[in-house]
C-alpha cells in the first residue's frame, strides 16, 4: 500500500501570506544585512559604539585586535549602513548610524539573554 504524503492545506490562508511576503530583492538585501551581524568582531565592535563614540585605534583596544583588521570590519559596517563616521582633524571617530542599529542589537541582545524554560 503505498502512502499519499500530500498534505492538504488552506489555499486562502497561503495565498494572504503570499501577498504579505517582501518581494524577492527586499528579502535578499535583508539575508545580507543580517549577515552583517554574523561576526563576533562586528558584533563587539557595535556593542562598543553602543556606549561611545570611538576611533579605529580605540576600538582595536577594546576589541583586542590590529587596526588593520579593525578598518577592515569597519568598512563592512560602513557598506551595510550600520556604522558612520566623522573626521576630528585627522582622525576619524565612528558611531553608531542610526537608533534602528541600537534597536535591532538590544533585542537580539534580549532574545539570547532570555531564560530557557
Amino acid at each position: 500500500m503505498e502512502e499519499n504524503f500530500e498534505e492538504e492545506y488552506n489555499i486562502e490562508k497561503v495565498n494572504n501570506v503570499k501577498k504579505e511576503m517582501p518581494n524577492d530583492e527586499i528579502i535578499f538585501d535583508m539575508a545580507e544585512f543580517f549577515k552583517v551581524f554574523g561576526d563576533s568582531t562586528r558584533m563587539k565592535i557595535i556593542s562598543s559604539l553602543l556606549v561611545s563614540e570611538l576611533c579605529v585605534g580605540e576600538i582595536a583596544e577594546i576589541v583586542n585586535s590590529t587596526q588593520s583588521a579593525i578598518s577592515h570590519q569597519l568598512r563592512v559596517l560602513k557598506q551595510a549602513k550600520l556604522v558612520k563616521y566623522r573626521k576630528e582633524g585627522k582622525t576619524v571617530y565612528y558611531s553608531l548610524d542610526d537608533e534602528h542599529i541600537k534597536s535591532i542589537y538590544k533585542i537580539g541582545k534580549e532574545h539570547i539573554e532570555e531564560p530557557e524554560f
